[in-house]
């Protein structure tokens, strides 16, 4: 199983990674030194802090009525050191 599902790419998120900070959708189970070490290993960069949150699924109302709750999951927000950058939002 993947650790780092997907990067979550919106508008907020673009200006966060100019100031050196990317989101990142990861596994429920995953801690924040599990969320570092997979980051630093992937994307070759140091990691000054991480911040978790479980963010929770928007209840929604599907074509034929029925009620729609999607599961919770996990967000990371990763604080990269000084001079660091990961190449994800060039051209953005």
């Amino acid at each position: 199983m993947s650790l780092i599902k997907r990067v979550l790419m919106t508008e907020k998120t673009v200006r966060q990674s100019e100031m050196g900070c990317y989101t990142f959708e990861v596994a429920r189970n995953a801690t924040k030194e599990q969320i570092r070490r997979a980051v630093e290993n992937l994307f070759g960069v140091e990691v000054k802090s991480v911040n978790t949150l479980i963010a929770r699924g928007k209840t929604r109302w599907s074509r034929k009525g029925h009620l729609i709750k999607p599961s919770k999951w996990k967000k990371a927000v990763v604080t990269l050191k000084e001079g660091q950058k990961i190449a994800l939002f060039e051209g953005v």
